[in-house]
């Protein structure tokens, strides 16, 4: 059954990861057809096409390998500087300046007269801002609502004040996991005679509203007596105790311990609906991480190259889509979870991947998008300072000329994509 479970959550982790693809593209293609650019292809995948089909003058289709995707926006490149599109430079002297060449040649190789408006790089900036961003965009917009669906519709894994499990014995951190003795104190939650499934109300005259209050309340408790209001099964309970003193981790520094007062109860998880605010601050705590996590990218991926050579994995590190699919099947297996939660956990992967792939994304050098954001926003910089400066208009702005760090950049992904698939193949991150 488990092994069914596993290629389950396998299989709806990649859909999710093709869909996700897709509208990625769909985010640069709708308003590209809006602004009256042409498009020629559509497809959701890399290499040899499998299935495709015409409507109008776009291809539509997909290739065999399902780790990317690509809409052919005409005229991209411009062409070279007071150059016909038509009669673009046949030779030229130096490899990047052919490169450059060749691209420009193949931008325009099926570019009709008629079609001399609807090229990309004669559009308004603010029309290829909103084409090139679109497509992160969409993956944020599909982040928010995953996160949504999660938190809002399943709702957050929360302590509660109900006690899941009660402690026969004092036992230290270090000591944790060890079976009580006849020499161990035994705990005030077993001397006060709690059970499993009590809900504590109140501690020393104070209302019990969440299980981190509780928990406070406790500590600062010290040795002292308590006076603890509790329910069971429906009827209210009041019963004083003094709580112990053990050596337990500082919560402001865990690799501190304190004494602090202790009781000897556990709490149960349940599930707790949240709003919109909630939300957004969970998104923003995933972009912080995301963030950190692509700026230390380069340092990672030395460690990743390590362990795919006999090195130790780091469970934190980056993983290539083939170790995200390993972990989509371990997640719905991991503690034998309800329907439910196996839902939550594949919906917050695939949340957390769209989140990353839109901000990796924005990062300002082709390939990427945001090298053409960059670019288009770059264009009315400079014509406001030619204008201020009383000098022509400069034109369009050449993103041909970035073509070489486009390739440089693009080789060192693909580096980096066989690096991360070799090293979850050999080497795969393990969450259990």
């Amino acid at each position: 059954m488990n092994t069914l479970i596993y290629t389950l959550g396998v299989l709806f982790f990649v859909v999710g990861v093709v869909l996700s693809i897709a509208l990625h593209e769909l985010g640069h293609m709708v308003p590209a057809k809006k602004f009256g650019i042409k498009v020629t292809q559509y497809f959701v995948g890399f290499g040899n096409t499998i299935w495709s089909t015409k409507r109008g003058e776009t291809e539509y289709g997909f290739k065999s390998i399902p780790l990317g995707g690509y809409v052919k926006l005409v005229g991209m490149l411009p062409p070279a500087k007071d150059a016909d599109p038509h009669e673009v430079r046949k030779t030229n002297t130096g490899m990047f300046t052919q490169l450059i060449s060749d691209a420009r040649n193949a931008e325009y190789e099926h570019v009709n007269d008629e079609d001399l408006d609807r090229l990309f790089y004669r559009k308004p900036w603010w029309q290829k801002l909103i084409v090139m961003a679109g497509g992160p965009t969409v993956n944020i917009i599909i982040a928010a609502a995953l996160f949504a669906i999660v938190f809002i519709g399943f709702g957050a894994e929360q302590q509660s004040t109900t006690v899941q499990t009660v402690s026969d014995c004092a036992i230290r951190d270090s000591q944790e996991g060890r079976a009580c003795t006849a020499t161990d104190p035994i705990t005030p939650a077993k001397k006060l005679g709690l059970q499993a499934g009590d809900t504590i109300t109140n501690f020393n005259g104070t209302a019990v509203t969440s299980w981190d209050q509780l928990t406070r309340l406790i500590r600062a408790n010290g040795a002292d007596n308590a006076t603890i209001v509790y329910d069971r099964d429906g009827s209210k309970h009041t019963g004083t105790v003094a709580t112990s003193v053990l050596a337990r981790a500082s919560q402001t520094d865990p690799s501190k311990t304190v004494n602090v007062g202790f009781l000897g109860v556990t709490s149960t998880t349940e599930y707790v609906r949240q709003g919109p605010v909630y939300v957004a601050k969970v998104m923003g705590d995933y972009v912080k991480g995301t963030v950190s996590a692509i700026v230390h990218l380069p340092n990672r991926m030395v460690d990743v190259t390590k362990a795919a050579f006999g090195g130790k994995r780091d469970a934190n590190g980056p993983i290539s889509v083939v170790g995200a699919s390993r972990v989509a099947g371990e997640i719905v297996t991991l503690d034998h979870p309800s329907w439910a939660e196996r839902a939550q956990r594949l919906l917050l992967l695939l949340a957390g991947l769209n989140l990353f792939l839109a901000l990796f994304n924005f990062i300002p050098l082709l390939p990427l998008d945001g090298g053409h954001i960059a670019g288009a926003l770059w264009e009315p910089v400079r014509r406001g300072f030619a204008k201020v400066r009383g000098r022509p208009d400069p034109g369009y702005v050449d993103v041909a000329r970035m073509l070489p760090i486009a390739y440089g950049v693009g080789a060192l992904l693909m580096l980096m994509s066989v690096i991360l698939i070799y090293a979850d193949i050999v080497n795969p991150v393990k969450i259990t």
